[in-house]
Formats: C-alpha cells, structure tokens, sequence
C-alpha cells in the first residue's frame, strides 16, 4: 500500500494557549472591571458583565436572551428562567439590584423591544452576539484590568457567582441548582472544589 507524503505542516489547536479550566473573577476583579466599565460609560457591556455574572449562564444561553426573558411589562424581573440549549432543562437565575439598573438602563439606551435580543450584534447577518463575539469582549475586559487574558474565558463569567456562593456557604447542592447540572459530580468538577479544598486543608496544617 503506497503511503501519502504531505507537505502540508498543521500545527496544533492548542499551540501557545493555556489550557484547562478558566479561573472564576475575584471580588477585587469583579469590581475593577465593573467601574472601569462605568466610569467608560460602557453600558452594553455593563449590562453584559453584571448579567452574566448574576446568570451563570453558558455563553450560549447568554448571547440569546431576549429582553422578555427578563423583563415584563416594561418592568425588570427580580428573577428569570430560561431553556439551557446544551440540556434542554431550565434554570432559573436571580437578577441582582446593580444588574437590573444596568439592564434596564441599557434597554433604554438601545431602544429594545421586549421581542428583540438583548444584546444585538453590529455585525449585519447576526441578530444576536454570537460566542464568539462575546469570547472577544471577555478577553477585552480582562485585558484591561490588568489580568492575563489567558487564563480567563466566557466560563469564567459562568464560574464566578458559583464558586464565591460556594466559598461563603459551603453548600454544594445550592450551586448545582443555581449551574443547572443534573448531577452533583457535575458542579464538583466544574468548581474543581475538591482540590481547592484539600489545599486549603494542607495550608492549614502546620506540621
């Protein structure tokens, strides 16, 4: 059997990139983008951070929310439930004070209608942001408050709220609800809480 030979060289997808979990925001990285966004006057992205933090959602499900998803009657919902793409199960996510200022304020800004996406794309042929897209402005967010883009990604807005619910409550089934993970092994691995734990066991312990 004759062997092909090619020229073509391909390099590895993952050549020069980090790979592994993304690591969830810092209170302190939370709130040194929150203000840089607004003292930037950003308010789409405003809106896009806080909701994204506040949702948990996977990028998927973020990028496609529409403004009747979280707002009824022209008023703000205190909490809102939607169809996980990847599991086709809801879940539900609560929309925090701050959170429903800057979508609020954002929907005026843009002039949405409750059928309309919430975060509509620039670019022509999208109705919507798509993940990519987001993946961008996540980067550009972590960038500019000083922290390696590397290690940061769209799951770490999904990351964030649950791994500092975790840190304060220690309650794990809570957590599992809030990611909409059918199985609790899920939300382990995902949080990595089982080495985080252990080394903050070991840090403990003085021998």
């Amino acid at each position: 059997m004759a062997i092909l030979h090619t020229s073509q060289h391909h390099e590895p997808w993952n050549k020069g990139k980090l790979i592994g979990q993304k690591a969830p925001l810092k209170l302190k990285d939370i709130w040194a983008i929150r203000i840089r966004l607004q003292l930037g006057h950003k308010v789409r992205d405003l809106a896009l951070f806080n909701l994204a933090i506040d949702s948990k959602l996977r990028a998927c499900d973020l990028v496609k929310l529409r403004v009747s998803d979280v707002s009824h009657g022209g008023q703000m919902a205190s909490r809102a439930m939607v169809m996980q793409q990847k599991t086709g199960r809801p879940v539900q996510f609560e929309i925090t004070q701050s959170t429903h200022k800057a979508v609020q304020a954002w929907i005026i800004h843009a002039d949405l209608k409750a059928s309309d996406f919430l975060f509509t794309s620039r670019v022509s042929d999208s109705p919507h942001l798509s993940t990519r897209q987001y993946a961008r402005i996540v980067h550009r967010w972590v960038e500019e408050a000083g922290l390696e883009s590397g290690c940061y990604g769209t799951h770490t807005m999904r990351r964030t709220k649950a791994s500092l619910i975790y840190r304060r409550t220690r309650n794990l089934r809570a957590v599992q609800l809030l990611l909409g993970h059918t199985k609790l092994e899920s939300t382990v691995r995902y949080l990595g809480i089982e080495v985080d734990d252990a080394l903050e066991i070991a840090e403990q312990t003085d021998v």
